[in-house]
């Protein structure tokens, strides 16, 4: 049985072109989102007599209020296309009844997952590349290759010649070592590189998209003596494949191809073995290749049925080709928790503004966010927000809306804070934990009303926790994603107030721009845009963020970046970013703390205020860890003009009694400075330790335990 998933964007439609038998289920996984159906009133489709009809000819597939989880399930009868919608107005910063995604689950009852979905564009050719077997084909320079998973965890080799060499007698096809050398990574390296290069470092194809993030570059496609030596001889293999399918090019036949194992689940493991699993790719997840030049390429679908690596059964690959007039985005998919439908990544409101400033973007928790401008950055970013001020894209942040009657219980529940002390208005920084104690994130909570919270964090997995918790202790409340609804910019540094106070407007009942406390936030105006300011940040200096809706975003850096450029103000990016946040003791997630790490390791005890009577997941794991802690959060000094980094030890002569979380060059203090998680008999300050370098022995760095935050440890800058 194949099944497919799929998923309706808050506020969008989607078609879905079904075959008869297939079988539908659409889940509301945050609950309150209507499910519209369009289609003819004589479609054959056999649908719940539940099902209200609407005016405008769909059908509401769910009841009005419904809970989290709620889903309704009908038939196809015959082949149909219909549409899907999850329909919802733009919500205001404001407002909370934010559209939300719903999950589409279709039963094909064994038939193929729409044959690998539907085509990015309308493509030049489709070819199918039958379980075991591979083909050849040729591809002109600018056009589009896509490789897709038709039933999921199936591996695909490619290779690609330059066709030009090629018809003039010379094989320069893609060439790992060349490739790895020129991008910059070792090999092993799971991932896929930017481009792919021959042997005369000439670049053959570059990835566009990639809806998995995990495959194998630097093995060769299966062959005859893989399977002749695990006891498996004359087994089907890519590499005869591939000799077979490419003789007509006059492409001489190899023992074995290097190749790039699309799908392929490999990794290295710390002894130097290489080890494989099944792929993680699953029906319709594909890779998009863009051509450099003219090519001849070849695909496989590997034959592997005698260990994991196509899930023990081989199935078809598809490949597509689309003109090079197409115009698709860049991105890689975005699987924030392990069952998420992938998403490409996403630009922010922001995006047009940014990218006019820097070509410097990574994929940040989903989104691109600039890791620095090219007119200035890092050491002149960090500096503008130091001494002047600095504007900053954060809208990767995931929000979410929080509520219903038992609002207020399901974050006393959640969090570490006390949230029965929490006023409208009100903004405070909690730790979210596991029932061990450990962390799963870090974040704000604003309470915009008696029954309403936003969460603000980074991380998706925090919707779905609460969401469980809520269902657990049977609370009736709602938790709705708006991250998509809320992009966010920061504007940090002394002179912040004074530039935002300039094009700003509240509400009159509201306090001010000026007479905003820390910690605080207020609804306003920021020219026509409405927004909601929150006194907080990220940088350890005054500050304020802004929340406002997508469609304001181009506008609402146009004015603030109008207010602040003649005063100095300056786009700060990722990099500058981790420097002043660290210089300021601010805790980032996979580094200070994980799921192993509870709220006193990572440095923020202060979270967990004893104070609070009330229950709360993990409070009994926290107070014994209070009573006992084993490790402490400390701040590290060094002369040393040597790098220091994320996960360096920390030694006292042989032992090693810590790991340094995070480092860097300090442009302000003049050394290299750090945040170092060590074992409490040795995190007094002025204890002298050693950084450790290469094994942790053959070099060692001389480094002076010290309070932190190094900058402003009184905190009286984000205070004035």
């Amino acid at each position: 049985m194949a099944t497919v998933r799929l998923a309706v964007r808050g506020g969008e439609a989607r078609s879905l072109s079904l075959k008869a038998g297939d079988v539908v289920t659409v889940r509301d996984p945050e609950g309150l989102q209507p499910a519209h159906l369009l289609a003819s009133p004589d479609a054959p489709l056999s649908l719940p007599a539940s099902v209200r009809r609407l005016e405008e000819g769909a059908v509401s597939l769910l009841p009005d209020g419904a809970a989290a989880g709620s889903a309704m399930t009908f038939r196809a009868d015959a082949d149909v296309v219909c549409v899907l919608a999850a329909p919802g107005e733009a919500t205001t910063p404001t407002e909370q009844s934010t559209p939300t995604d719903l999950d589409v689950f279709i039963d094909t009852g064994g038939r193929a997952g729409g044959w690998g979905g539907e085509p990015l564009a309308t493509p030049k050719r489709e070819i199918l590349i039958e379980a075991a077997t591979a083909r050849a084909y040729e591809v002109s320079a600018g056009d589009y290759i896509q490789i897709v998973d038709v039933e999921g965890r199936q591996c695909s080799d490619f290779l690609a010649f330059d066709a030009r060499a090629l018809a003039e007698g010379k094989e320069r096809g893609l060439d790992p070592t060349v490739t790895r050398s020129v991008q910059g990574l070792s090999s092993p390296a799971p991932g896929l590189h930017a481009k792919y290069f021959d042997s005369t470092v000439q670049p053959l194809v570059e990835i566009v998209q990639d809806t998995v993030g995990r495959h194998d570059t630097f093995l060769l496609a299966c062959n005859a003596k893989y399977y002749a030596d695990a006891g498996y001889p004359g087994h089907a293999n890519c590499t005869d494949n591939f000799n077979a399918a490419l003789a007509a090019h006059g492409v001489a036949a190899r023992n074995g191809w290097p190749a790039i194992n699309f799908f392929y689940n490999t990794a290295a493991t710390a002894d130097g073995a290489i080890v494989s699993d099944e792929p993680w790719s699953r029906p319709g997840d594909y890779v998009l290749l863009r051509a450099l030049t003219d090519l001849v390429c070849a695909s496989s679908s590997c034959p592997d049925d005698i260990d994991p690596a196509n899930g023990w059964n081989p199935t078809d690959i598809k490949v597509r080709l689309y003109d090079k007039a197409c115009q698709f985005p860049s991105g890689s998919a975005m699987r924030m928790t392990p069952d998420a439908e992938p998403r490409l990544t996403r630009r922010s409101a922001f995006h047009e503004r940014t990218a006019a400033l820097t070509n410097s973007f990574q994929a940040y928790k989903g989104f691109w966010t600039p890791t620095c401008y090219s007119d200035a950055g890092p050491v002149q970013e960090y500096w503008a927000c130091r001494e002047r001020a600095v504007v900053i894209d954060l809208s990767a942040l995931r929000k979410f809306e929080v509520t219903g009657p038992d609002a207020e219980r399901l974050m006393q529940l959640a969090v570490t804070r006390d949230m029965r002390k929490l006023a409208v208005g009100q903004v405070v920084y909690t730790a979210m934990c596991y029932e061990h104690g450990g962390m799963i994130d870090d974040g704000t909570v604003f309470r915009l009303g008696q029954n309403n919270f936003r969460w603000i964090c980074g991380d998706d997995y925090c919707g779905v926790w609460l969401r469980e918790l809520a269902e657990r202790y049977g609370l009736k409340v709602w938790v709705k994603s708006s991250t998509d609804q809320l992009h966010n910019l920061a504007v940090q540094g002394p002179l912040s107030r004074e530039i935002l106070a300039e094009v700003t407007t509240t509400q009159p009942q509201l306090a001010t721009l000026t007479d905003l406390k820390w910690f605080r936030f207020t609804i306003g105006r920021i020219g026509a845009m409405p927004v909601v300011i929150s006194r907080t940040g990220y940088t350890g200096e005054l500050g304020y963020e802004i929340w406002c809706h997508p469609e304001d975003g181009p506008a609402l850096w146009d004015t603030i970046w109008a207010a602040g450029a003649p005063r100095g103000m300056a786009p700060l990016g990722l990099t500058a970013l981790d420097m002043v946040r660290i210089e300021a003791g601010l805790v980032f997630a996979g580094y200070e703390f994980c799921d192993q790490t509870d709220p006193f390791e990572a440095g923020i005890g202060f979270a967990v205020p004893s104070s609070k009577t009330d229950p709360f997941v993990g409070s009994e794991a926290l107070a014994r860890r209070r009573q006992a802690p084993q490790r402490k959060l400390v701040g590290l000094q060094s002369d040393t003009t040597e790098a220091i980094g994320h996960g360096d030890p920390v030694c006292i002569g042989r032992a090693q009694v810590g790991v340094v979380t995070s480092a860097v060059r300090s442009p302000l203090l003049g050394r290299t400075i750090a945040l170092a998680r060590l074992d409490v008999s040795c995190a007094q300050l002025g204890s002298q330790v050693e950084v450790g370098k290469l094994d942790g022995h053959q070099k060692r760095i001389a480094a002076e335990v010290v309070r932190f935050p190094h900058y402003d440890p009184e905190k009286a800058r984000v205070r004035l």
